[in-house]
């Protein structure tokens, strides 16, 4: 029999499971659920419950354990045999807080994601707690920002009280999963916890004066964080009997969506950087070293591998995109066409594609800036291309502070499937651009597990060794950047800097004679 393993992804959107055959090197099953069309009930758009408060983001954990619930029965329903899956590993959208009494109850019936921007008080407090933003990077490697998880828990305790009073467990969206799975275990691991801004990714400790800040009493309903690369337990007896599994099948301890991204695009080695094009945009690199940027917009993460993963996300990506699309009813074939048909740097029209709060560079209460434009010259062909070179700009303009020297971008997500991203950004961040076929976040989950589980039953593996077979490069589609726009590109991004710089009221370049020199 051969040997299988599971990766599920639990996203904002929507959950998938990828189940492997780590013996033949196949994919054997993939299936997912989209939130919003496979579970009305929970009457969501993008994953989001509907009718909150402007900057509030919330999703029903309920919904994410429904979703794993029909995947897992259509994996029954399936010819796979269940039965011979080893380990199951869960990926987790990042920082979403799930509260629980100690029933197992949840105190809180909405978790509030990483792209909630309601918590901008209590990042102003905390960081004055500790005596300013350099003071608390040297304490957790991160600053406060509304995404990460530590603001969101004093946000609870200030404005929710009795809610925080009856919590007994503290867990982001994958450790929730694994609580489920396991019938009850409860722990964290280093990869996605160094993205609480409460746990420190260099020293492996809890912040007691973060926590302090908080509540003294927050450190008991905080789960010990145990090693990425090991198993936590076994597949509850309740879900192995309803589904098929075996009950010797183990749960990996998983990790956040971003760290197996990094492993489902064979992002283990130095080198190599992973770009995710999806509702976030999110650039990382695997590393043997920690980085902590001393400005805290390059989000200090650990792996699942036992290594870093320096991070930088932007919350406006395909927000943008997909506006303009239904502005002007283009498909992505359409797009591309007008795109080509428009010069490289837009003879200076730049468009700052805050739309909503930003993450990178940290503006909570962010809006859009239109550089260039004159009256006659908000057309189709100018905003699409402003849209583009804006959105890669602004990921750009953060990722450049890595201490990397890259030999290659993987690009995964849906816009990775469009020529103009994978080449303006090949141009912009000057390095051979490629889309990665297959499955992202479930399949690094699915490998992941095949590694843990290798090395824990006496077949010891390089993390790259189990990866390299499963991961399929697009060749047809590789992007070398463009000679003829490397110049114009260049100083463009002086340009997009300048701006972004001079409309946070920081010190720059004067943009219109930068503009002037674009012609």
């Amino acid at each position: 029999m051969n040997r299988l393993f599971a990766g599920l992804d639990v996203s904002t959107q929507s959950c998938k499971l990828v189940v492997i055959d780590q013996d033949e090197k196949n994919i054997e099953f993939v299936t997912s659920v989209n939130y919003d069309e496979d579970l009305p009930a929970y009457k969501t758009r993008n994953g989001v419950i509907q009718g909150l408060q402007e900057g509030v983001s919330e999703s029903d954990p309920q919904m994410w354990i429904d979703a794993v619930n029909i995947v897992f029965r259509a994996l029954a329903d399936s010819d796979v045999r269940q039965c011979d899956i080893k380990c199951i590993a869960v990926s987790g959208q990042q920082h979403g807080l799930v509260s629980l009494d100690d029933q197992g109850l949840l105190t809180r019936t909405r978790s509030k994601l990483w792209n909630d921007f309601s918590t901008l008080e209590e990042c102003k407090l905390l960081t004055d707690a500790l005596g300013g933003q350099g003071a608390m990077i040297d304490e957790v490697g991160n600053s406060q920002r509304t995404g990460y998880t530590a603001a969101k828990i004093h946000h609870m305790r200030r404005h929710e009280p009795e809610a925080y009073e009856k919590t007994a467990l503290f867990f982001l969206v994958h450790n929730y999963i694994n609580w489920y799975l396991t019938g009850g275990v409860s722990v964290m691991e280093p990869g996605d916890t160094s993205g609480m801004a409460l746990w420190n990714p260099v020293t492996g400790a809890w912040s007691r004066k973060v926590i302090d800040a908080i509540d003294p009493g927050l450190m008991k309903r905080l789960p010990s964080v145990t090693p990425s690369d090991k198993s936590i337990g076994h597949i509850s007896g309740a879900i192995a009997k309803e589904f098929g599994f075996s009950e010797s099948c183990v749960i990996d301890a998983g990790s956040g969506d971003n760290m197996y991204g990094a492993v489902g695009t064979g992002n283990v080695v130095p080198g190599i950087v992973t770009i995710s094009l999806g509702t976030s945009g999110t650039a990382y690199s695997f590393m043997e070293q920690p980085y902590i940027d001393p400005k805290g917009e390059i989000a200090s993460f650990c792996d699942s591998t036992g290594h870093y993963l320096p991070l930088l996300c932007v919350s406006n990506l395909a927000n943008g995109y997909n506006q303009l699309l239904k502005q002007y009813d283009l498909s992505h074939e359409a797009f591309n066409q007008v795109i080509h048909s428009t010069p490289a740097g837009n003879h200076g029209r730049m468009i700052i594609p805050w739309y909503e709060g930003e993450r990178t560079p940290d503006v909570a209460q962010a809006a859009p800036l239109y550089f260039g434009f004159r009256l006659d010259e908000f057309t189709r062909e100018n905003l699409c291309r402003g849209v583009l070179e804006g959105h890669v700009l602004n990921l750009y303009d953060g990722f450049q502070r890595m201490p990397l020297n890259v030999r290659e971008i993987r690009l995964t997500g849906g816009l990775s499937n469009s020529d103009a991203w994978c080449q303006c950004i090949a141009d912009i961040f000057e390095a051979e651009t490629i889309p990665v076929e297959g499955e992202g976040a479930a399949l690094g989950a699915a490998l992941h597990a095949a590694w843990v589980w290798l090395n824990e039953n006496g077949d010891p593996s390089d993390i790259e060794e189990v990866v390299e077979p499963f991961i399929t490069l697009n060749e047809k589609r590789r992007k070398i950047p463009s000679a003829s726009n490397l110049a114009v590109y260049r100083k463009q991004k002086e340009l997009f800097n300048a701006l972004s710089a001079r409309v946070r009221g920081l010190a720059a370049a004067d943009p219109f004679e930068l503009r002037a020199k674009l012609g």
